[in-house]
């Protein structure tokens, strides 16, 4: 285990080192400047078995709360500490953003967790088939990075905080955008990724492998 930001607010995060669900949540952390305790974990670990019955990551303890779905515990940060505001207060736009990430989670998320894979586990038809429908899909979907410097929004928000772990691990997934087509997505990611919390919630790991892709 390795465990960084020693100075403690109330919470430990059991993070994997290079995962998209565990580095949203470091990101939401980051941006909302809340410090906390951070180990990092493989999901075969006996410490994270013992926590939650699935042995998912990201998991958060905070006293006597145990949280391992990583929308839910995205929104309870951002409940908990109301600093940095990155969920709408008010109910329909609140109910947007669930449902965007909601969307998210069934389509984008689900097709990463293929493409992913360990080598061991992968099947390469079924990564192709990941490929190119998450490649089709945001090629489609630029228009929506075209007109906002966030994602349908003038101000940062959690579906920043979910997309740009995605976005970062792009090439990973073997999926290359065509750069004019998409430019409006590369200067999205150009933002994001120059925020310093960005920077910031990425373990060494994740730097080491995705650092030519935090300047393009």
């Amino acid at each position: 285990m390795n465990i960084e930001n020693t100075q403690l607010q109330g919470i430990t995060l059991y993070s994997h080192a290079d995962d998209f669900r565990s580095h949203w949540v470091r990101f939401v952390l980051t941006e909302k400047q809340i410090k906390h305790q951070l180990i990092l974990v493989d999901h075969e670990d006996e410490d994270l078995a013992s926590l939650n019955p699935y042995n998912q990551l990201p998991t958060l303890i905070e006293n006597d709360l145990k949280l391992f779905n990583t929308a839910i515990i995205s929104e309870y940060i951002d409940d908990r500490y109301r600093q940095n505001k990155l969920y709408a207060d008010a109910p329909a736009p609140r109910s947007e953003q669930r449902q965007y990430i909601w969307r998210f989670e069934q389509d984008w998320l689900k097709l990463a967790d293929i493409m992913l894979r360990h080598p061991d586990s992968l099947n390469v038809d079924a990564q192709k088939k990941a490929q190119k429908q998450l490649k089709d899909t945001l090629i489609s979907l630029t228009p929506l990075f075209q007109h906002y410097p966030y994602f349908m929004s003038e101000t940062f928000s959690i579906l920043d905080c979910m997309l740009a772990p995605i976005f970062i691990r792009l090439h990973a997934m073997g999926i290359e955008l065509p750069r004019q087509q998409c430019r409006p997505i590369f200067l999205y990611c150009q933002r994001i990724f120059a925020r310093p919390a960005f920077l910031k919630s990425m373990t060494l790991q994740e730097k080491t492998r995705y650092s030519a892709f935090l300047n393009q």
